[in-house]
């Protein structure tokens, strides 16, 4: 039993070895950084980003953000994008049962300065963007609304939004929308 339990392991270590050197032979060697730096890496798939994803426009720590917004978790607020951006914005309902700690945060103005907003006001106010700690897509939608008797301003910022609220110059509401928000260009950054 010895002896062919020895001939089964050479046999086997055989195989091993054999196979071992067939896929170092075949394997792609890494492409050096030289390389890299020849090597021609533009990709015509003949479409454009404007075809697909129009570039939106919102704010970030008082700085302009672009984005685009592919989905949405309710149909009404999927149409009211498609209907801005002029591309179609698809209804994810399963977006809204992701939960509020694992979601960004996006400020959507109801009423006050007139602008580029979804609803017609100033444009959005986004709590995060890449390269910052809790960064993601996927945004909890929180519309803010002017009080009556107060002066509307632009606000471009998180803190300043939370300060009006908490002078109660505004509320704030949270639908339970959430809304797949890529951040494509932020301030001192872009993918």
């Amino acid at each position: 039993m010895f002896k062919r339990f020895s001939k089964v392991s050479i046999f086997i270590v055989l195989l091993v070895v054999l196979v071992w050197s067939v896929s170092a032979q075949d394997a792609t060697p890494e492409p050096t950084s030289d390389a890299m730096a020849d090597m021609e890496m533009e990709m015509d798939s003949g479409y454009s980003v404007d075809d697909l994803a129009p570039l939106a426009f919102a704010y970030y720590n008082n700085g302009d953000v672009y984005f685009i917004h592919p989905e949405a978790s309710e149909e009404g607020v999927a149409d009211v994008l498609t209907a801005m951006m002029g591309t179609e914005v698809i209804t994810v309902p399963s977006l809204g049962q992701i939960p509020e700690v694992l979601l960004g945060k996006v400020y959507v103005f109801t009423n006050g300065v007139e602008g580029m907003g979804p609803l017609g006001f100033q444009p959005d106010v986004f709590d995060s963007v890449p390269g910052v700690e809790g960064y993601t897509p996927l945004r909890s939608v929180h519309l803010v609304t002017w009080q009556e008797g107060i002066e509307p301003r632009e606000l471009t910022n998180v803190e300043d939004i939370l300060a009006a609220e908490a002078l109660s110059e505004l509320v704030i509401e949270t639908p339970g929308v959430v809304v797949n928000m890529p951040i494509l260009v932020w301030p001192d950054g872009q993918r």
